[in-house]
């Protein structure tokens, strides 16, 4: 088998079985990870009403001031904070991580544990 088709079908059956588990709601939506090689981003989706309800990005005005690049473990770490503090905003206090195909290194780690650290329970 060719080793893309191969990794591709081990993504598809490791998101499966992550989103099988994970569904949001109002009070604890549910925190879908996008990473790129050079970007980082993050939505709250309340699965519910099927809509985003907050969301931060290494291509935001306010994250890109403060990074150098969107590709690494600091960017991740700077989204997680902004993703907790705009969750707060509007009165999430808790979300579920939805790591989709990602394995929990890196920079999903990196984002999961800023975003505890700024008070969001994930």
């Amino acid at each position: 088998m060719d080793k893309n088709k191969k990794l591709a079908k081990q993504r598809l059956r490791r998101r499966n079985h992550v989103r099988n588990v994970l569904r949001g709601s109002a009070e604890r939506p549910r925190l879908c990870v996008q990473r790129t090689l050079k970007h980082f981003s993050v939505q709250l989706v309340d699965d519910s009403t099927g809509q985003t309800v907050a969301s931060a990005s290494t291509r935001d005005k306010a994250v890109r001031d403060e990074i150098k690049s969107g590709g690494n473990c600091d960017a991740a770490a700077t989204v997680g904070k902004a993703i907790a503090a705009k969750a707060q905003g509007i009165g999430v206090t808790a979300a579920k991580l939805d790591r989709g195909h990602n394995k929990y290194h890196g920079r999903v780690k990196a984002f999961a544990d800023a975003a505890r650290e700024a008070g969001l329970v994930v």
